[in-house]
């Protein structure tokens, strides 16, 4: 489907300057447990009431739709008057992960060479609320999440951001989608060329399954022990020569920050 900003996030605005020239790489993030060091979705709870969710709501989760649970989650804390400050509270102080800064910091010296998007399984709203109180939101193109909005309420109501054919993916979002049809668009606006290189950081299992159409010349950067790795690993152990790029795990940020100075020479 089309990226649109309803749905994918807005982009930067663009300058009337003419365009700048094509970026020579191209750089996917997920943002839970990779760009954060926690999960957005179990941060919220921290300002329901008590900070836990009541036993009757935690057992309406179904494996494979989470996003259906987040929207009953958030719709719960609404009805108990949790309204956008306490949330924007929380979701401000989640910890970033470690050695991600030096990764943002190096990526902001290079803004030229690197093209960033962001792509992720929580939802705009928290997405947003954290870049821009950390600064680091001008650094992205694209925020391809769940969209999520305060309705007349106050209440955050939450959407899938599409659906898809994919038996690895949860119900509302398939990773390996969204990278193709964004490489695909992005190739097309760029005039047919393609970026040099393209990067993906990530630790759950939903990071592994773009993970797998990255090209001989590209890097996968799982956190190591992650889902993601143990996938990747587990492919490269029984299907020898399919997985085609470059593993890179992760412990730190610092890891991401020393392979890509290398890639250019720093």
């Amino acid at each position: 489907m089309p990226f649109a900003p309803q749905i994918a996030g807005e982009e930067e605005p663009a300058s009337d300057m003419a365009a700048p020239p094509d970026k020579k790489f191209l750089i996917f993030f997920d943002f839970d447990e990779t760009i954060v060091d926690e999960s957005s979705d179990d941060s919220v709870v921290r300002a329901a009431p008590g900070q836990v969710l009541p036993g009757w709501l935690k057992e309406t989760y179904r494996e494979g739709h989470y996003n259906e649970f987040m929207c009953r989650v958030l719709a719960y804390m609404g009805e108990q008057g949790v309204r956008e400050e306490a949330i924007r509270g929380v979701i401000e102080k989640i910890p970033v992960s470690p050695g991600i800064p030096a990764v943002f910091q190096f990526l902001k010296a290079h803004q030229e060479l690197f093209e960033i998007v962001l792509v992720s399984d929580a939802n705009v709203y928290f997405i947003e609320a954290w870049l821009r109180a950390v600064g680091w939101r001008p650094l992205f193109r694209r925020i391809i999440s769940n969209p999520a909005s305060f309705n007349t309420c106050g209440h955050l109501v939450l959407q899938p951001f599409h659906t898809h054919s994919c038996p690895r993916c949860p119900a509302n979002m398939c990773k390996r989608k969204i990278v193709r049809e964004y490489l695909a668009q992005r190739a097309e606006e760029r005039g047919g060329r393609p970026f040099e290189r393209v990067f993906y950081v990530g630790d759950g299992a939903n990071d592994y399954c773009p993970s797998v159409v990255l090209g001989p010349g590209d890097t996968a950067f799982p956190r190591r022990e992650y889902p993601m790795h143990r996938h990747i690993v587990d492919m490269q152990r029984t299907q020898p020569g399919v997985f085609q790029a470059t593993v890179v795990p992760w412990q730190s940020g610092e890891d991401i920050t020393a392979c890509l100075k290398k890639l250019l020479g720093r």
